[in-house]
């Protein structure tokens, strides 16, 4: 009998190549995609897992967020809502959650890599049963 892991993401593991230090922001990003870079390098360096071959992937997930957030802002200050707008704004939004799981970025695949830490140290819990 074969076993079907559709749907099962592998953990994500720390590298042994991982970046040390988070580079600087493609020059070609928009300013909110710029933005993002900025505030999710820390992170990743920090946990180990990004390495110079994913570099390109974060890249696209800081697009996407950048994106979303330039087609939000336009939407806000526009008097109707443009549906294709909305629509493209929904899409890129769906492709940075892809992206971010990829890359320990939702609090799901946080857990995949052990970034969360858990509190198991019920004994000085006294309502712990």
């Amino acid at each position: 009998m074969s076993v079907h892991s559709r749907g099962v993401k592998p953990p994500l593991m720390r590298d042994t190549d991982a970046l040390t230090r988070a580079p600087l922001a493609p020059k070609h990003l928009s300013p909110h995609a710029k933005e993002e870079w900025k505030r999710i390098m820390p992170l990743l360096i920090a946990r180990r897992i990004i390495t110079k071959s994913d570099l390109a992937g974060v890249e696209h997930y800081c697009a996407a967020v950048g994106a979303a957030r330039t087609i939000a802002d336009t939407m806000t200050t526009g008097g109707l809502p443009d549906l294709r707008l909305a629509g493209l704004h929904i899409r890129y939004m769906q492709t940075a959650r892809q992206l971010a799981a990829e890359y320990g970025l939702s609090p799901t695949s946080r857990t995949r890599i052990g970034a969360a830490v858990l509190d198991d140290d019920d004994a000085d819990n006294p309502l712990v049963v």
